[in-house]
């Protein structure tokens, strides 16, 4: 009998944590909402080449009442059409306001708001305050089967600031919580049911949760999408220096590569033209044929410092601005430009 009480009294702390959880995940749930994109993409090669419309899923999170949702940067930052669905089924095309793809966070605004007007909206909660070693969970979309729920701990915090000018790049909590494909862009849970941040992406070979998963900070989503009021432009690209420079005939010594543009994006609007290619240079992967960018607001882009610098002067960028670029287009420089409409 003695041995009954102490295995019960022994489970009770574990039992308690459980139902926490569960109330906590039903309380927060309504918040989360699956991602579900379309974009243009080139398939095949040679004669087999093609551009096809291809559907895409994430994951992400309601934060406020006027219809922000935070999501990862990846999820669509060259999305063509963006909608939300909610735990009720209820679906609402959104636009993209603002991504930042070094933190891999995006800021979304619904077209209309949900029918539920009493809808959660969790808080924003300070990410500097969380401890490694604190519990934590994730809801998200993994594989498409919303509203799936796993837990875990805060393994460790990682910064990467810029040598030259001491920016936070990014900032992203080490979570050992199970991540899949479709989790990203769901929001990181501490057990008060407040966000603290926002899940980026897993380290494994398969692709697949292998006990290490990411997640960038509230902090650094909150500072670089809602307090600097962050821009969108609809292009994936890739810097190239040195030798790649030299191998596509670059006038300089560094550029950026533009892959793909997204259709009635601000860089579509301004005139930037995606490759058409696919090619594997130095072991990179990339899509070549598309403009180059030499340089931004009269800056030469050389290198990932120059990178770093002109992204602090787009950010700075004013309202009705204008954002001018030097681009090389199979073999002319052209000068292309853009109001900033914020």
């Amino acid at each position: 009998m003695k041995k009954s009480v102490i295995i019960i009294l022994w489970l009770v702390p574990f039992i308690t944590k459980a139902q926490d959880l569960s109330a906590l995940f039903e309380k927060v749930s309504p918040a989360v909402v699956q991602i579900q994109t379309r974009e243009k993409t080139l398939t095949g090669s040679g004669t087999t080449k093609r551009t096809v419309t291809e559907a895409g899923i994430g994951s992400g999170v309601l934060i406020s009442a006027d219809g922000l949702i935070l999501t990862a940067a990846h999820v669509v930052q060259t999305a063509e059409d963006v909608k939300v669905v909610f735990q009720n089924n209820e679906t609402i095309p959104a636009k993209i306001l603002a991504t930042e793809s070094m933190a891999d966070v995006a800021l979304l605004k619904l077209t209309w708001l949900p029918s539920d007007e009493k809808i959660f909206i969790p808080k924003i909660a300070d990410s500097d305050k969380v401890k490694v070693g604190e519990q934590i969970f994730v809801v998200g979309s993994p594989y498409g089967l919303s509203q799936s729920l796993s837990s875990g701990y805060i393994s460790g915090r990682h910064v990467k600031k810029s040598l030259t000018h001491n920016l936070t790049l990014m900032e992203f909590f080490q979570t050992d919580a199970a991540i899949n494909t479709g989790n990203s862009g769901g929001p990181m849970f501490n057990m008060k049911g407040e966000v603290i941040g926002i899940v980026s992406y897993i380290l494994s070979e398969s692709g697949g949760f292998q006990g290490l998963g990411f997640a960038a900070t509230s902090n650094i989503a909150k500072k670089l999408l809602i307090d600097e009021k962050g821009i969108w432009f609809g292009v994936d690209a890739v810097l190239i220096t040195e030798e790649l420079a030299g191998i596509l005939n670059l006038p300089q010594k560094g550029g950026i590569l533009i892959q793909k543009v997204a259709e009635l994006s601000p860089a579509y609007i301004m005139g930037l033209k995606g490759g058409s290619y696919k090619m594997v240079l130095d072991g990179q992967k990339m899509i070549a044929g598309g403009d180059i960018i030499l340089s931004m607001l009269g800056k030469k882009i050389e290198t990932e410092n120059d990178l770093l610098e002109v992204r602090e002067m787009i950010r700075g960028l004013k309202d009705k601005e204008v954002l001018e670029l030097k681009v090389l287009r199979k073999g002319k420089v052209e000068k292309l430009t853009y109001t900033i409409n914020r």
